[in-house]
């Protein structure tokens, strides 16, 4: 699809610039004028670096309060393009009664295991605060308002005890998702390895059985779960960086790199965050945007999007604004 096509399609008003390089039909809100138009606002930066995570945090923070469950995709051993967790521990300070979550995998491997991903989590460096594996001592069920496919879904059961939450999210290509940003690091993410991945995943007797569009409505209506339980105490921030067409579990096996990394996006809404990192991986040229839009589009992947909005979890419009 026709990058300007496709934008026109998906009802942007706002992209972004990528890198140095202004791209056609791209262009920024006024900070100013982005607060009186109705749209979420999604803030955007080129810089990588631990400074300007904890500048996007700074501009999201506000709904989060009480005790804040931290979402991160903590990776397999050595994973080489997980967010760097030296990133991370200089945000933690700027986080009051932060905990880091996470939950057991469904996939063979260390992280299956609670102690195998706990060794895990020490290898990869998040050992400098509190880790909460969600599901260790079981899971709780969340109910699923409106939803098509489940009434309720199996999560972490420590879920319950937090009041916030920053989903902190490596925005990549994922094997099953097509892409993998903050609606898969929830929808997924928070799920019980045992129960609530089974349910999203299983289809019968085959264990990955659900694909494609039922797959991508799976994850919706888990992540919507999560959004009625926290309510509007959520934030996203969404790190496009080592954006392989490979999730994070894939560790050292993922296939290499070939998309540029672009910045950072942060909001307080889990469509427009997911939008925006969608547009602008469009945007790049297109021999840059191949890969990562093939495995985005032979996954159905964008049925993340249109299911979000069905669902009425955020907007598909916003307004992008530079903080650069």
């Amino acid at each position: 699809m026709d990058r300007r096509e496709f934008l026109k399609t998906a009802g942007v008003t706002a992209a972004g610039l990528i890198l140095a390089q202004k791209l056609p039909g791209v262009s920024f809100a006024a900070d100013n004028a982005s607060r009186n138009s109705g749209k979420p606002v999604v803030y955007f930066t080129r810089e990588l670096s631990a400074n300007s995570l904890k500048k996007m945090y700074g501009l999201v923070n506000q709904p989060l309060t009480g005790r804040i469950a931290v979402k991160l995709h903590t990776g397999e051993p050595n994973g080489p393009n997980i967010i760097p967790a030296a990133w991370v521990k200089e945000l933690f300070p700027s986080i009051p009664n932060a905990t880091i979550v996470e939950t057991n995998v469904f996939y063979g491997g260390p992280r299956s295991t609670t102690e195998g991903h706990r060794r895990t989590l020490a290898i990869n460096g998040w050992d400098f605060a509190p880790v909460d594996i969600m599901d260790a001592d079981g899971d709780v069920n969340l109910p699923v308002p409106g939803g098509k496919w489940f009434s309720e879904i199996a999560m972490g059961k420590t879920m319950v005890n937090y009041d916030s939450m920053l989903v902190l999210t490596h925005f990549k290509g994922h094997a099953m998702g097509g892409f993998g940003g903050s609606l898969k690091n929830i929808g997924i993410g928070c799920a019980s390895g045992l129960v609530g991945k089974k349910q999203l995943h299983q289809n019968g007797s085959s264990r990955w059985g659900h694909s494609g569009e039922r797959f991508m409505e799976n994850m919706v209506e888990s992540g919507k779960a999560i959004l009625n339980h926290f309510g509007p105490r959520m934030a996203y921030i969404n790190v496009l960086r080592n954006m392989s067409v490979d999730c994070d579990y894939a560790g050292v096996g993922a296939a290499p790199v070939t998309t540029p990394d672009i910045g950072i996006l942060a909001s307080t809404d889990i469509l427009a965050v997911d939008q925006a990192a969608v547009d602008l991986v469009y945007a790049l040229p297109a021999e840059q945007r191949h890969d990562l839009v093939e495995r985005i589009e032979s996954r159905q992947g964008l049925r993340q999007l249109s299911y979000m909005k069905e669902m009425g979890m955020g907007s598909k419009e916003y307004d992008l604004v530079s903080v650069d």
